[in-house]
């Protein structure tokens, strides 16, 4: 064996070490992955001989970024990770013209191929060919499609939320597995995302990854605001929908994947200033709503702007979005509570047992006068006075009133992309997005809400060992804190009231009367969940040529930490199993324990 043949082996060892020593060191799933694109093919001249050491030049045609690389003995040369856009890229050898093609247009995550034919001659005489990217990859077999910026950006979207648009994509649905968020916290606690099924797959079995960062949340679901959606279309260059196929570099995933990059700047400055307006003022009444009462009343403003260029011209750009919503839409909630005759204490005796009637009721469909526990006198200050009636109904009621829920969100993105040398470049990616909602709870005793606050970030250093060695080094932070259903203030002043609480330092409990609405309690009554969310991520990915084949290897390091409190029922539940019961605090016997439960003295 050849001294160079045996430090070519050696090195490989080094590496392969190196990648096991990381693995030990970093308890999480390993799988390697990289946001750019990458282009390959062979060099040959007009008989199909290989021509080596053909100088190679890449260029972006935005930034004026060029890679210089040369062929290998083979004729094969590899450029990796290159960022999505249109490029130029230049062949040039020793004997043959300089040939020049434009137009080829590199996606997020795809695997492109260009063979170049050299014509003898000489390099005085440049050739220069418009190309277009081939309809089918033929270096890969994963199933993909790609969104463009240009769908992004300009195909109408209602909340703008760039996620949405994977539902383009065969193979990909939007479901809904929970009840769509208005109060309450079941929505929360699968997470606030997009809900996409891909190829069949539940939507906590999707990977979402934006510059090569996994952005999937505390529920492993997709990434989103209180509001359920991902702002920021400004700032998205483009991504791609993988359903099915897709190589091991992409872990953590048994469903789809949706991959996004960052827009970056360029060597012009480009901006943008916008403002979205809806009204409830602009809109026509609804066929079946009375014409007497006011529309429920909607404004939603959702404005920003979006700027990038060059801080050092074909060096260094950047690239910056922010985008806001103000939002305030109206509700309708309708509640079933006690009646006004209930109230003062005249019930229905088809409250009670019918073998069983009260002295007084002769039929079940006869009232009686009860009185009224001056325990249940408290709770009846937490419902409402009813302002609408049920047909065939004595003991219950409904009230009727309009909430408001209103939403404030701040979303920022910003990108940095720098040129060091030929030979290496660094970007990083900060992401920025708290949106508080709030909502009355459904008898409009306390103003509920929740609250989403995520920060993101990224960096990634590519660097050309040789120009058959290229290694890409990325760190990544995910970080989401959320306070879902939680009390903010009281509405009515009784729900602070603490002499109604069922524990020390409490205030009301709970009610559940059969037939009617839930009645949430005081302040803290309703169940409450806090997470907070940090994943901590590393991922190393190496590309070698070898002959007229590439070797692609690399590891990914992912350390999460969530630390999630629930508060479930946390001022208890009083359960009545009819009106006359609540009003005389008789509650539901529970079998197993022998006993019965009733509001405190």
């Amino acid at each position: 064996m050849s001294s160079r043949k045996f430090l070519e082996m050696l090195s490989f060892a080094r590496i392969a070490a190196i990648i096991l020593l990381a693995a030990i060191a970093f308890p999480a799933a390993l799988h390697a992955q990289v946001s750019g694109g990458t282009l390959s093919g062979t060099i040959t001249d007009p008989t199909g001989r290989a021509v080596p050491q053909a100088q190679i030049v890449i260029t972006n045609i935005a930034t004026g970024v060029g890679r210089t690389l040369t062929t290998n003995a083979d004729g094969f040369y590899t450029a990796v990770n290159l960022l999505a856009g249109e490029y130029q890229v230049t062949v040039s050898a020793s004997g043959f013209n300089t040939e020049t093609k434009t137009g080829i247009t590199m996606n997020v995550g795809a695997q492109q191929t260009y063979d170049l034919i050299l014509r003898v001659g000489t390099v005085t005489h440049t050739v220069q060919v418009t190309t277009e990217a081939p309809a089918v990859q033929v270096s890969s077999s994963e199933i993909s499609a790609t969104v463009n910026a240009t769908t992004v950006r300009e195909l109408p979207l209602n909340g703008r939320s760039w996620t949405d648009l994977a539902a383009l994509q065969p193979g990909v649905e939007t479901i809904q597995t929970q009840p769509t968020f208005t109060t309450g916290a079941d929505r929360g606690n699968r997470g606030f995302g997009q809900q996409l099924t891909i190829s069949g797959a539940r939507p906590q079995q999707n990977n979402y990854r934006l510059d090569g960062i996994s952005l999937n949340d505390y529920a492993n679901g997709a990434p989103g605001s209180v509001l359920g959606g991902n702002l920021g279309v400004d700032a998205i260059q483009e991504f791609s929908v993988l359903t099915s196929n897709y190589s091991a570099e992409y872990g953590k995933t048994s469903g789809g994947v949706v991959n996004a990059i960052t827009r970056s700047g360029t060597n012009s400055f480009h901006g943008s200033v916008y403002e979205f307006l809806r009204n409830s003022a602009l809109d026509a009444r609804n066929f079946f709503e009375d014409p007497t009462v006011r529309k429920a009343p909607f404004k939603r403003n959702q404005f920003g702007g979006a700027i990038g260029g060059p801080i050092i011209k074909n060096h260094t750009f950047f690239f910056a979005d922010y985008e806001g919503i103000r939002q305030s839409k109206g509700i309708a909630e309708v509640a079933t509570v006690p009646s006004n005759a209930a109230r003062a204490g005249t019930v229905s005796c088809s409250s009670n047992d019918v073998t069983n009637l009260v002295p007084g009721c002769a039929t079940t469909s006869d009232l009686h006068t009860i009185t009224v526990d001056p325990a249940a006198q408290q709770y009846l200050a937490l419902y409402p006075v009813q302002n609408g009636s049920i047909a065939g109904s004595n003991d219950l009621a409904t009230f009727t009133f309009a909430g408001q829920q209103v939403v404030n969100e701040n979303f920022v993105t910003t990108r940095i992309d720098h040129k060091f040398t030929d030979k290496d470049s660094l970007f990083g990616t900060y992401l920025y997005d708290k949106t508080p909602y709030s909502s009355p709870d459904g008898m409009n005793n306390v103003l509920l809400g929740s609250k989403s606050s995520r920060q993101i970030v990224a960096a990634e250093e590519t660097h050309s060992f040789t120009p058959t060695f290229i290694n890409a080094v990325r760190f990544g932070f995910n970080h989401e804190a959320v306070a879902n259903n939680q009390s903010i203030k009281a509405l009515n002043p009784v729900a602070t009231d603490g002499a109604l609480g069922s524990f020390a330092g409490r205030t009301a409990a709970q009610v559940q009367i059969g037939g009617a609405s839930l009645l949430g309690g005081g302040v803290g009554g309703l169940p409450t969940y806090l997470y907070d969310w940090n994943s901590y991520q590393v991922y190393d990915d190496a590309f070698v040529n070898r002959g007229t084949h590439t070797i692609k290897f690399g590891f990914a390091a992912e350390r999460m930490l969530l630390r999630a409190t629930a508060l479930t029922d946390p001022n208890g539940i009083w359960q009545f199993s009819n009106v006359e019961n609540f009003l005389t605090n008789v509650s539901i016997a529970i079998p197993r324990r022998n006993c019965q439960y009733a509001f405190p003295a």
